[in-house]
């Protein structure tokens, strides 16, 4: 073996490519076939998006969960440790099965310098390949046409949404972005749309493979009626059903179209209305306004786009507290400007930080470019966790301090939060 140790593992694999990100599938079409994989005869579902992808795995795989099914997931980036990113029946796998499979990923690669991400995904599917699973769901890490998840031909795909994000990757507007994650459909088999707004071009996709689009609005749709909602598919109905656990409106859009998949694949994998509404209110997902509290309440969100900044925007307003304070890091890539203008009421002080990451913006022109979108810059600090230091105190009891910006800015602080005594 050529480590014996997961972190060690790891941080070769982040240097052995010359590309941190290098789209395409010739590369790990080419290992699965050296490695002999065979797939499993469970179902598999992709999804896809450029927001709400990690809300609708966790819904769907808890829904299956309490329907009595064994899944296993796929997602990208984790928080505080790689084994998030693959679980079986609920529990992160096991440092000793991720080194058994990049044994067997090493030994067969030959010449390809395989990327982190595509060492994440083969270790992924050779993990789901003998672990008796019901269902298996695979979230795309970028795009969705080129990306690692797509080797795998799924039996339901869903896309979330569509927004400007990865642009340098996937193109300059929604109509290229939105051909990109079209790319995970397949032919004869549902393509679901889970937003109002659609691209032409997901359309066009779906007719050029000859997938059977389901569009949210059109071949589904849900109301609500205060906490409360009900849902269309496209031969059932549920009325009266409850809210989501995880925060935010847009939770119903996203637990609409996994109500499609689950419709989608009934013959396979029935599930009854006591399950869904198990899952729907035992749902859980780290990082996606998860709340702590002391005198002040902690808000930790990975919003990383404009996007995904009004969904934030339209949470913090309709929820109390007192004044709001920001501790911000934000990577290089992203529309700073425009995740600024739809969080610029939100937040009376800001403090600015740089995550742990080369591709991270300097902390100095973050806040440079904050200020003159219109946030009142309270304090630069270096590190994530001197930045949640610096809203201590800056912040009063009743006020909340929301950290967000990306996974890299997210994660330390759920460190430096774990790390308190006064939390409850």
């Amino acid at each position: 073996m050529r480590f014996s140790r997961l972190s060690d593992w790891l941080s070769w694999q982040d240097t052995l490519h010359p590309s941190v990100i290098d789209l395409g599938l010739e590369r790990l079409n080419r290992t699965l076939q050296r490695l002999g994989w065979c797939r499993p005869r469970c179902p598999f579902i992709t999804i896809g998006g450029t927001n709400g992808k990690g809300s609708s795995v966790a819904l769907l795989s808890r829904i299956l969960k309490e329907a009595g099914y064994r899944v296993g997931t796929f997602t990208s980036p984790h928080l505080l440790r790689y084994n998030e990113r693959i679980t079986l029946d609920g529990a992160e796998v096991s440092d000793a099965s991720l080194l058994a499979a990049f044994e067997r990923i090493d030994a067969v690669r030959g010449s390809d310098t395989l990327t982190f991400f595509e060492f994440n995904a083969l270790a992924a599917f050779l993990v789901f390949e003998t672990a008796g699973l019901d269902a298996i769901v695979l979230e795309v890490g970028l795009g969705g046409r080129l990306d690692a998840v797509n080797a795998i031909d799924a039996d339901v795909a869903l896309v979330t949404s569509i927004a400007l994000d990865h642009c340098d990757w996937l193109g300059p507007d929604v109509e290229s972005i939105g051909r990109e994650k079209a790319g995970i459909f397949r032919a004869g088999r549902p393509a679901i749309f889970g937003a109002r707004a659609m691209p032409d071009s997901i359309a066009r996709v779906a007719q050029e493979v000859g997938a059977r689009l389901l569009r949210a609005g059109h071949d589904f749709s849900h109301t609500q009626t205060g906490a409360r909602w009900s849902w269309r598919g496209l031969a059932q109905r549920l009325d009266d059903l409850p809210a989501p656990a995880l925060a935010g409106a847009v939770q119903f859009d996203n637990a609409a179209a996994v109500l499609v998949v689950l419709e989608a694949l009934a013959d396979r994998l029935p599930v009854d209305r006591a399950a869904i509404e198990r899952g729907l209110q035992s749902v859980r997902l780290a990082g996606r306004f998860q709340a702590f509290h002391t005198d002040v309440e902690w808000i930790v969100d990975v919003a990383h786009n404009p996007a995904a900044a009004q969904v934030l925007a339209s949470i913090l307003k309709t929820t109390a507290g007192g004044r709001t304070l920001a501790v911000c890091g934000i990577l290089g890539d992203k529309d700073i400007e425009g995740i600024a203008a739809e969080l610029r009421d939100s937040f009376a002080r800001w403090i600015v930080v740089k995550p742990a990451s080369a591709r991270a913006i300097d902390a100095n022109v973050l806040a440079e470019r904050l200020r003159r979108s219109g946030a009142d810059v309270a304090a630069i600090a270096s590190t994530v966790a001197e930045g949640c230091e610096a809203a201590v105190g800056l912040a009063r009891p009743g006020d909340r301090v929301v950290v967000f910006g990306s996974f890299l800015t997210v994660a330390p602080a759920l460190e430096w939060l774990q790390a308190r005594t006064d939390l409850r």
